[in-house]
């Protein structure tokens, strides 16, 4: 069972399990977007520079239509791009449609010279899967059609002899492209499992799993600076009498605080908001597009219940309470020190009053 699982992660998902594709499959796509935009361009070149040298060659003459529309289509490819998504399924397909485009550039090279093997047609078997990533199985569909298309047309065109070799060539190397389009595929996956894995440590609070003062500093930064994104509210919390917990249970009772109050909010805050620790017994949660005073302070409310109800003290004679700063962006705010200066100030007025366990900032503060 294992091995048949193994084939078809190595067919279907570039070597890895489906979840994990998944999880990939859009720095995948935009990494093979950056590729193939550059070589539209080279492409749009070299058939520009082919039709206008096929005006000078009687050889290149009887291609000069084609050569012309694959200039034209090119063109038009590097336009899209220019609008597409990066991780976009019409990106996607005009790339297979450009690589077919080569194939059939592949075919009338080889139709020019017909007594000839096809050496332009076997070159592209094995280079072009190189250039692409995707599940496997459909550059191994389209090497196929490829090759059927190629080989019947070339059927009323080569000699007997000639075209069996073909044939033969063909077969082989089909089988070798999909094979080489495999292992590439599943190298460059592999770059981004590493890659993945080394962000998400570097992003990652240890001992909460949350996001690090770094992480939640470029996220939230990048939310500001969408001017489409609208607004948001920040909330910064730390543990009350913090010191105190540590001097009286020890510090591994107050890593055991965080490490629960970490928990409490990773389960809370699990539709898209931004949280994570900012260090010491400091916590950050930046909810997009909360710009109601009210909601922000029903949020707040919630916070405070939920780590006095699963946040505890070994002898479970004390109980553990946070306060928290709100401050409540209405877009005008354009980076992450902008905001967390506001939530700072309010989380210092909230405990500097013992009856108030949250407080909005207000500008005449």
């Amino acid at each position: 069972m294992g091995v048949f699982r193994t084939i078809r992660n190595y067919i279907c998902y570039c070597g890895i399990e489906k979840e994990e594709y998944k999880a990939l499959k859009k720095d995948a796509y935009v990494s093979n977007f950056r590729v193939w935009q550059g070589l539209h361009v080279l492409m749009a070149v070299v058939f520009g520079v082919l039709f206008i040298a096929s005006g000078f060659s009687h050889l290149m003459g009887s291609n000069r239509v084609f050569y012309l529309c694959a200039f034209v289509y090119s063109l038009a490819a590097v336009a899209a791009f220019c609008f597409l998504k990066k991780d976009s399924l019409a990106a996607q397909l005009i790339i297979y449609l450009s690589i077919s485009l080569l194939f059939l550039f592949s075919g009338f090279i080889t139709a020019n010279k017909p007594d000839l093997p096809a050496t332009a047609f076997i070159a592209l078997l094995l280079i072009t899967p190189m250039f692409m990533i995707d599940k496997p199985y459909f550059m191994a569909i389209e090497l196929t059609i490829a090759s059927a298309v190629f080989l019947t047309w070339m059927h009323g065109v080569k000699p007997a002899e000639v075209w069996r070799i073909d044939v033969v060539n063909v077969a082989i190397f089909l089988g070798i492209g999909i094979v080489l389009h495999i292992i590439a595929n599943s190298i460059r996956i592999k770059e981004f499992v590493l890659t993945r894995t080394i962000n998400i440590q570097k992003d990652t609070d240890e001992m909460t799993g949350l996001m690090n003062k770094s992480a939640l500093t470029r996220a939230i930064n990048r939310f500001l600076a969408d001017g489409q994104a609208g607004g948001g509210t920040m909330f910064l919390l730390d543990v009350d009498r913090f010191k105190s917990i540590n001097d009286t249970y020890g510090h591994d009772t107050g890593d055991q605080v965080i490490r629960q109050l970490g928990g409490f909010l990773g389960s809370r805050f699990t539709g898209g908001e931004i949280a994570g620790r900012f260090g010491g017994d400091e916590f950050v949660v930046f909810i997009r597009g909360m710009e109601d005073p009210q909601a922000a302070a029903g949020t707040a409310e919630e916070i405070v219940r939920g780590v006095s109800g699963q946040v505890s003290l070994p002898d479970g004679q004390q109980k553990v309470s946070v306060s928290v700063g709100i401050a409540v962006c209405g877009g005008e705010e354009k980076n992450y020190s902008e905001i967390f200066r506001k939530a700072d100030a309010a989380l210092y007025r909230a405990k500097a009053d013992p009856e108030r366990q949250f407080c909005i900032y207000e500008p005449a503060e």
